[in-house]
C-alpha cells in the first residue's frame, strides 16, 4: 500500500515535519507546503520530501492530505480561495485535518470539501515531536467510517492507536478535552516541582519520585528533560499555544454547559506568563515563570 499511496503534508512545523520524516521512513512519497516555503524546503531537504510551489500543487495527486497548522485562522485561510487547499481536491480524496481547533471550524472545512467531492476528517492527535518521530501518536478521529479505512495505512504509520471517536467534529471534541488534562498536569507538575525545590529537596531528587510514582503520566515521563533543564528544553509546544488551546477548551465548556473551574485558573497562570515575558518559551518554562513568581 505505501509504494502506492502519496500524502501530502500542508503546515512544516514542528509537529508536521516529524510526521513527515516518519512517513518518509515509512516508504510514502511525501509532498509538503508551508505558508512559509523555506520551512517546507527545510523539511524536504532533511526527510527526502518533494517541496511544492502551492498548496494546491501539494494536494492534487494526494491520496491522503495532512493538515497540520496553528489555529483555526490559519487552517480557514489555507483551505478557503481559488488558491486554497479545497481548490485543488478532487473526488476520493481524503484529508486528515490534525490541527487543534474548534469543532464548528471542522464542520466548516468539511462544507468545503464536499463540494470538491472529497471527505474531511478531524484527526487531531495526542503526544509529542519524539510521539509523531517514532510513529507512536495517538489519534483520534471524527468523520466516515470508510474514509477512515481508506486512510488508515497513513494512520498506522504515525500512530499506535488510532480511536474512531464519532461524527465529524468527534475528534476536535476529544481533542480539546484530552489538552484540558494534560495541560493541567503541565501546571500541576510546575507547581508540585517549584514546592519541592523552594522547600528543600533537589530538582533531580524530587523528579525521581514524580517519576516512579502515581503521578507519572507519559507527559512527566518524556518532559523530564525539559523541566529539570530549562535553559537547554527545545520548543516542542509553546505557552503560547497552551493558551490558545485554553481559550477552545472554555468555549466549548460554554456551548456545552459545563463548568472547568481548573482550566480557568490554569489560563489565568498560562496568561500571567506569557505576560511576563515567556511568549515563545516550551510549555515546561511554566516552572521557571513559578520559580521567579514566587
Amino acid at each position: 500500500m505505501t509504494a502506492t499511496m502519496t500524502a501530502a503534508v500542508v503546515g512544516t512545523g514542528h509537529m508536521g515535519g516529524a510526521m513527515v520524516a516518519t512517513l518518509r521512513r515509512a516508504g510514502f512519497p511525501v509532498r509538503v507546503s508551508n505558508r512559509t516555503p523555506s520551512a517546507a524546503r527545510d523539511v524536504a531537504d532533511r526527510t527526502g520530501a518533494d517541496a511544492t510551489r502551492s498548496v494546491i500543487e501539494a494536494v492534487t495527486e494526494a491520496d491522503v492530505v495532512i493538515s497540520s497548522l496553528a489555529d483555526d485562522t490559519a487552517v480557514l485561510e489555507t483551505y478557503a480561495g481559488t488558491a486554497g487547499v479545497a481548490a485543488g481536491l478532487h473526488e476520493g480524496q481524503v484529508v486528515l485535518e490534525m490541527s487543534t481547533i474548534s469543532p464548528g471550524t471542522v464542520r466548516r472545512v468539511g462544507s468545503l470539501l464536499e463540494e470538491r467531492g472529497a471527505t474531511l476528517l478531524d484527526a487531531p492527535v495526542s503526544g509529542s515531536v519524539s510521539t509523531a518521530e517514532k510513529g507512536e501518536l495517538t489519534i483520534m478521529v471524527g468523520g466516515d467510517s470508510g474514509a477512515l479505512d481508506r486512510a488508515r495505512p497513513v494512520l498506522d504509520a504515525l500512530a499506535s492507536k488510532v480511536f474512531h471517536v464519532g461524527v465529524l467534529g468527534s475528534g476536535a471534541i476529544m481533542k480539546l478535552a484530552v489538552n484540558a488534562l494534560v495541560h493541567a498536569i503541565d501546571v500541576g507538575l510546575s507547581e508540585a516541582l517549584v514546592l519541592a525545590e523552594k522547600a528543600g529537596v533537589e530538582r533531580t531528587v524530587a523528579y525521581d519520585v514524580f517519576a516512579a510514582g502515581a503521578g507519572a503520566a507519559p507527559f512527566v515521563l518524556y518532559k523530564r528533560e525539559a523541566f529539570e533543564h530549562p535553559a537547554d528544553a527545545s520548543v516542542a509546544f509553546s505557552l503560547d499555544l497552551m493558551a490558545k488551546d485554553l481559550d477552545l477548551i472554555l468555549d466549548l465548556a460554554d456551548e456545552a454547559g459545563v463548568t472547568m473551574g481548573q482550566a480557568a485558573r490554569n489560563r489565568e497562570t498560562v496568561r500571567a506568563a506569557l505576560e511576563a515575558g515567556f511568549q515563545g518559551r516550551d510549555m515546561s518554562a511554566l516552572a521557571e515563570y513559578l520559580r521567579g513568581a514566587g
